[in-house]
């Protein structure tokens, strides 16, 4: 794996974390605890965190403020990504993506069976760009948010990883949007 190149600088982004669950609390949130932690130590700050029902239009409505909140570049949900009746994270994230980052999904069930075998199947793990803002569904467990962290988000966010990072492409995601050259 490549390692952060020493010559570029370190820049910290601000990242929302919101935990979808009909049963957890700021108490017993283990996940987004973890989460927290790694995000803090990668250098990065904390914009915003809450805890959501698994409940579509409430999803949707999370996402929609912290995407419109210029001060929030990322957004990482933890939860509601499996295949149960109340699992909508996703149908939430397909309401609000502008453009679906394919790979992520792919590259974490990929990682994940490497430690959990064919389980992995029932993740829906999901990540986009909407409004210049990148958003990122991982399952609920604290495995798989360790596993989505450390193993893909900690070098992509980071915008010394080389050959390329997500940090890097911030100032364009929102090109679209821009009047074209006469």
């Amino acid at each position: 794996m490549a390692r952060p190149e020493q010559s570029y600088p370190f820049i910290p982004i601000n990242i929302a974390v919101l935990t979808v669950s009909d049963t957890r609390t700021r108490a017993d949130d283990t996940s987004g605890d973890a989460l927290v932690e790694r995000i803090e130590q990668a250098g990065h700050r904390l914009a915003e965190r809450g805890i959501e029902k698994d409940d579509t239009a409430a999803i949707e409505s999370v996402l929609r403020r912290w995407i419109a909140d210029p001060l929030i570049d990322v957004v990482i949900t933890t939860g509601g990504t499996g295949i149960t009746g109340r699992d909508v994270t996703p149908e939430a994230f397909e309401h609000v993506i502008e453009k679906r980052i394919e790979g992520f999904g792919e590259l974490f069930r990929m990682l994940s069976y490497q430690k959990i075998g064919t389980s992995t199947m029932q993740s829906r793990a999901i990540g986009g760009v909407a409004g210049g803002t990148y958003l990122f569904a991982l399952p609920g467990s604290t495995g798989a948010v360790k596993d989505g962290w450390d193993d893909i988000l900690v070098s992509q966010l980071d915008s010394r990883h080389r050959p390329c990072n997500l940090v890097e492409l911030m100032p364009r995601l929102q090109e679209h949007l821009k009047p074209a050259a006469e």
